[in-house]
């Protein structure tokens, strides 16, 4: 997810409580964390406040109104990892791609890094990222991204409190990494969930409206549950939809894939 800046009330505590080093990392990304925010995934439910799922594909699917991917639910993940390539959109708007955990099952902390696109008139700008949730998402300095670059992301938490996140632009053939420590004032991970996401992320309060991405396409896409490597298999997979109900981002997987279409 992209998680630049909680709600107001929330970014008030956090100030707070949060600890001198990350006071300072607010101030040098001020920037950022003024116009970006997110939060955990939305499923759009029924009167009855149960979650409404459909079938896709030939595949059970769960809706939601900002999420679109698959996610891994259980305990014990403690890495995700994917390639995918940095879209170019037809239609302007946002939208992000990334790899994280929890944010599902578990909502005190999300550990998550990809890129994000927006399309304004002709021009296309990207932003890789990383983000211990509910702290604000940051972007890596020292790396580009332009449209058809294949990246790699990866999240891997050596703690419930601890970990770091990696994008490589395998085009370029360029790597950053940022490590996390001591994130308990932030919260702490439940490493309940893996997931390989399309986020329709917000900004200055309001939901981004979706670019027109085409196909992202998560390969080479694993995770590692209890010191195990797994594929995507017997994941949830998330479709999109709109306020109005229509669905406007469809997902399938395969073991080691998780595909998205804007419709």
């Amino acid at each position: 997810m992209k998680f630049a800046a909680v709600a107001s009330t929330l970014l008030l505590a956090g100030s707070a409580l949060a600890a001198p080093h990350t006071a300072k990392r607010h101030e040098a990304h001020r920037r950022r964390a003024e116009g970006k925010t997110s939060k955990p995934v939305n499923y759009v439910k029924d009167e009855s406040g149960n979650i409404m799922t459909g079938v896709n594909n030939n595949t059970f699917v769960s809706y939601s109104t900002n999420w679109a991917g698959a996610v891994l639910v259980g305990t014990g993940y403690t890495s995700v990892t994917a390639e995918f390539t940095a879209p170019t959109p037809s239609t302007a708007g946002s939208g992000a791609s990334w790899v994280g955990i929890d944010g599902d099952t578990c909502g005190t902390a999300i550990l998550q890094t990809g890129i994000d696109w927006t399309k304004s008139g002709s021009s296309v700008t990207y932003d890789a990222w990383y983000e211990w949730y509910p702290d604000y998402s940051y972007d890596f300095s020292g790396i580009t991204v332009s449209a058809g670059d294949t990246i790699k992301a990866t999240v891997t938490a050596t703690s419930k409190t601890a970990g770091k996140a990696t994008v490589e632009n395998v085009t370029t053939g360029k790597t950053v990494t940022h490590s996390f420590s001591g994130e308990s004032s932030e919260g702490d991970l439940c490493e309940y969930n893996a997931e390989w996401i399309v986020e329709a992320y917000e900004e200055d309060g309001s939901q981004v409206s979706l670019a027109d991405f085409g196909t992202e396409t998560f390969s080479s896409a694993s995770a590692i549950k209890s010191g195990t490597t797994v594929g995507v298999t017997g994941a949830t997979i998330i479709d999109m939809q709109s306020s109005s109900g229509s669905t406007i981002v469809t997902c399938s997987d395969t073991s080691s894939s998780v595909k998205c279409t804007y419709v």
